[in-house]
């Protein structure tokens, strides 16, 4: 692997949107996975972020994994398509009046059908439904391009931005 420069962004939504997005197509459903398993985990995070040079959970041993997935306040909630695994978003609730969406992303083949900003509006919506006073995430340039402004369009402000050195 060799380091790159990676600019990331830090962004924030402090209230509900009050955004509505239909569903691009029927055959959706979200499974809020209780507990899941390592294998599940690491399929879904290695599937949707290969492309994007994710490597933070999956460099972790299956215990230390296992213990952070499967923590009572953290969240991870499946997307599928016509009973299909389409993507997933991963909710941290464990800081007191704050959530963080710590993953987000689809499959490669369910990319550029309207699925992304209709699962990331559901997924505002169920971490407003806790009423956090604060919903934060990170991206970053390695993400897909669609990314940063996807979340902008969605309501989330910049909090703020950093250089990092980032092996890829």
């Amino acid at each position: 692997m060799a380091a790159s420069a990676v600019k990331v962004f830090y962004l924030e939504m402090l209230a509900p949107n009050g955004r509505t997005v239909a569903a691009p197509r029927q055959g959706l459903y979200v499974c809020h996975t209780l507990k899941p398993t390592v294998s599940y985990y690491r399929f879904l995070y290695q599937t949707v972020g290969k492309d994007y040079h994710w490597h933070s959970r999956g460099n972790r041993s299956d215990a230390k994994l296992a213990a952070l997935i499967q923590h009572p306040l953290n969240e991870l909630h499946a997307l599928y398509v016509d009973g299909n695994p389409a993507g997933f978003a991963e909710l941290d609730r464990r800081q007191p009046d704050e959530i963080e969406l710590v993953q987000f992303g689809l499959m490669p083949e369910f990319i550029g059908q309207g699925l992304g900003k209709w699962f990331l509006q559901w997924t505002i919506d169920k971490a407003w439904s806790y009423r956090p006073r604060r919903f934060w995430l990170h991206t970053c340039t390695l993400d897909h391009p669609a990314a940063l402004p996807n979340y902008l369009q969605a309501g989330f402000a910049l909090d703020k931005e950093e250089m990092i050195e980032r092996d890829v």
